[in-house]
C-alpha cells in the first residue's frame, strides 16, 4: 500500500467518525441483506464497519486495516456498540490473507485513492468474493470537489493537497477511475453511480471547515508538506484562516463528489 496520506491523528478522525453507512455507502445499502459475510477494507474508526454489520446481522463483518493502532479504532467501536459479529485485522488490500470465495460481499470507501495499484487491489478484492458476489468501492475526486464563495487560499489547499497525494504515489481523483480500474481488473459486470457530501448549513459548515482547519496544521499530511517544501508553514495558517473565514460565512457552501461502483465477481 503507498503511505496513508492522511493519517490517524484527531484532526483526520474527527472527519472519519462522521462517515456512516447511510451518508457514505447508500448506493450499496438495497443489495445487503442479513446473514451475509462482509469484508470492509479499510474499516477507519469503524463507524461504517459497524453499521454494516447490524444491517448483515447473524452475518459476519470482518474489518481490515493497515496498522494494529488502526485495528483498534474500529474494535473499540464495535465494542462500544456491543457487537459480537465483527472483528478487525490487520492486513494489505494487495495481498489479502483470507482464502478464495470467502464473503457475499468486499467493501472499500475512501480506499482506492490511497493503495499503490487498485487494479490489483479490486483483483484481490474480487478473488475473496464468492462468485456473483458483490464487490463495491467509493471514492472521492479531489478535482471535482466545488465550494463557494471563491478563495484563493482553499485552491491553494486543494493544488497541496493533490500534489501531496501524488508524491505519495496515490491518486486524488479516483472517483472518476473506478470504473476503468474495474475494467482492467476483469470485472464485466459494473454499475458504475456518483453521490455527493453537500456542507452547507451552519452546523454542517462548522464540522467540515473546523475539520479542515485543524487537518491542514496537525495531521501526517501537514508533516509531509513541510518535509517536501509543498508549502511553508506560514501558507498553511493562511489557508486554515481561509477554512475558518468559509464557516463563518452564511453563503458557504461546498460539495464533495464521490464515485461509486458495485461489481459483480
Amino acid at each position: 500500500m503507498s503511505s496513508y496520506t492522511h493519517g490517524h491523528q484527531e484532526s483526520v478522525l474527527r472527519s472519519h467518525r462522521w462517515r456512516t453507512a447511510e451518508n457514505s455507502c447508500a448506493y450499496l445499502l438495497p443489495r445487503l441483506a442479513p446473514g451475509q459475510a462482509l469484508l470492509d477494507i479499510g474499516s477507519g474508526p469503524g463507524t461504517i464497519t459497524a453499521d454494516l454489520a447490524t444491517l448483515v446481522a447473524p452475518g459476519r463483518v470482518t474489518g481490515v486495516e493497515i496498522t494494529e493502532a488502526a485495528r483498534q479504532l474500529g474494535e473499540a467501536e464495535a465494542a462500544r456498540r456491543g457487537l459480537d459479529n465483527v472483528e478487525f485485522v490487520v492486513g494489505d488490500v494487495h495481498a489479502l490473507d483470507f482464502p478464495d470465495d470467502s464473503f457475499d460481499v468486499v467493501h472499500a470507501h475512501q480506499v482506492l485513492q490511497h493503495v499503490a495499484d487498485p487494479v490489483q487491489a479490486l483483483r484481490e478484492m474480487r478473488r475473496v468474493c464468492r462468485p456473483g458476489g458483490l464487490v463495491a468501492a467509493r471514492d472521492a475526486d479531489y478535482q471535482a470537489f466545488t465550494w463557494h464563495p471563491a478563495d484563493a487560499a482553499l485552491d491553494r489547499w486543494l493544488e497541496v493537497y493533490r500534489q501531496a497525494f501524488r508524491a505519495n504515489g496515490s491518486e486524488p481523483d479516483a472517483g472518476r477511475r473506478l470504473l476503468t480500474w474495474a475494467h482492467a481488473a476483469g470485472f464485466t459486470d459494473v454499475t458504475p453511480s456518483s453521490a455527493t457530501w453537500c456542507f452547507a448549513t451552519p452546523e454542517d459548515r462548522a464540522y467540515w471547515g473546523g475539520m479542515w482547519a485543524d487537518r491542514v496544521l496537525n495531521s501526517d499530511t501537514t508533516a509531509q508538506i513541510l518535509r517536501d517544501g509543498l508549502a511553508r508553514s506560514a501558507e498553511l495558517e493562511q489557508i486554515s484562516t481561509a477554512w475558518r473565514r468559509w464557516v463563518d460565512d452564511p453563503d458557504g457552501w461546498f460539495s464533495v463528489l464521490h464515485g461509486e461502483i458495485v461489481a459483480v465477481a
